[in-house]
């Protein structure tokens, strides 16, 4: 019996120092479950509060619209008219009934074909040309913003005259692209800004009538070289929303853009312009969407033909001004840049020389009916509701 007693007072003894590893076997591991699933919903609660406070990119959409106008080339019979009593020169009649349509752009651009060396060196017409500085302030005040002057015409009268020119946009606040007054000159990427929208300017010329660039003045002139565009474009995209590149290119007097005109068209939006002006044939060719290697889709004006000149006939005395909306899509640090609504206005020009809009000539009706037709045939959505 004494035995027994002994056993049991060992055996209740063992069971209760044994009691709390037991319990803890049987009781601690629920309770680690029930940590790891307070754990799991408190993470992702923490989880759901940090998105709902990650901010959403808000999106800006601004809107503004660019023109173009095709060659100033100032013949003698046009600028002997324009000289006043005084021996100074006023050519903004010529302007009076288009002024109204090139300041509906916010950027308006043209192509001063011929350099305004002034009086001081000598007025000339065809074949070397050099015009009045007044031709300048008529651009500068019937709502021409910059103007393109690499162009065969640009070394005609020589160093000389393209700086007076130089130096009467610059005193005038005219900005200018093509010619330059130096290498540091030329490396400034001409750049405006219109309703928080940035476009920068580049000008090429395919020759200058076979007159040579100045040995070590390169600056002169910038002439076409696919390799020197697509490096230049690729500069501008840095600085800018919109790349727009001047083209002087093409055959004179003919009315559809050649193979040539195509390809470096296409080079060129492909390097990342977004808008092409063509000048140079002196008469209209249509425009056109080109596509780019991101799938982007650029616009190009082949030629815009004559805005003011001394030739006529053969379609020589009709120009326009092209008119394109650029829409930019801004959410967060993406920009997103979209062409929209191109339009386009014919002219004719008179033999007082003046400007006229086609679509107030009565007696000019089926032309002006035959110019849409060509203009928009490879780009049928062209309005002429300007």
């Amino acid at each position: 019996m004494k035995r027994i007693l002994v056993f049991l007072a060992t055996f209740m003894c063992l069971l209760w120092f044994l009691a709390p590893f037991v319990k803890g076997q049987f009781q601690e591991e629920p309770k680690v479950s029930e940590t790891k699933a307070e754990n799991k919903k408190k993470l992702k609660a923490e989880n759901a509060s940090s998105h709902a406070h990650t901010p959403v990119p808000k999106q800006k959409v601004t809107e503004a619209t660019i023109g173009a106008v095709g060659d100033i080339l100032i013949h003698d019979r046009v600028y002997i008219p324009a000289r006043k009593s005084n021996g100074s020169y006023d050519f903004n009649p010529m302007f009076r009934s288009v002024k109204p349509y090139l300041g509906k752009t916010d950027i308006t651009v043209a192509n001063q074909e011929t350099m305004i060396g002034g009086k001081e060196i000598g007025l000339s017409s065809y074949p070397s040309f050099n015009s009045p500085v007044e031709v300048g302030d008529a651009l500068k005040a019937n709502g021409v913003d910059l103007v393109t002057i690499a162009n065969n015409h640009t070394l005609d009268r020589g160093e000389k005259a393209i700086l007076n020119a130089l130096n009467h946009w610059n005193s005038i606040g005219m900005p200018y692209t093509g010619a330059y007054q130096s290498s540091e000159d030329q490396r400034i990427i001409r750049i405006l800004k219109r309703n928080d929208i940035t476009f920068s300017f580049l000008s090429y010329t395919y020759g200058t009538n076979g007159i040579p660039v100045p040995e070590g003045k390169p600056h002169l002139v910038n002439l076409i070289d696919t390799t020197r565009i697509q490096k230049e474009v690729k500069e501008a995209e840095k600085v800018s929303d919109v790349v727009v590149v001047s083209l002087h290119f093409g055959k004179e007097y003919e009315r559809l853009p050649n193979d040539e005109q195509k390809q470096l068209a296409q080079t060129t939006a492909n390097a990342g312009a977004d808008i092409i002006i063509g000048h140079h044939p002196h008469v209209l060719q249509p425009v056109s969407w080109l596509t780019k290697p991101n799938g982007e889709r650029a616009f190009v004006a082949y030629s815009l033909g004559n805005f003011l000149s001394g030739q006529q006939g053969d379609y020589k005395d009709i120009g326009g001004i092209m008119q394109i909306g650029v829409k930019k899509i801004q959410t967060g640090d993406d920009v997103k840049i979209e062409l929209q609504n191109p339009k386009f206005l014919p002219t004719w020009v008179n033999r007082p020389y003046e400007i006229i809009p086609m679509k107030a000539l009565s007696d000019q009706s089926d032309k002006y009916n035959e110019i849409q037709k060509h203009m928009n045939q490879f780009m049928p959505e062209l309005s002429f509701d300007f």
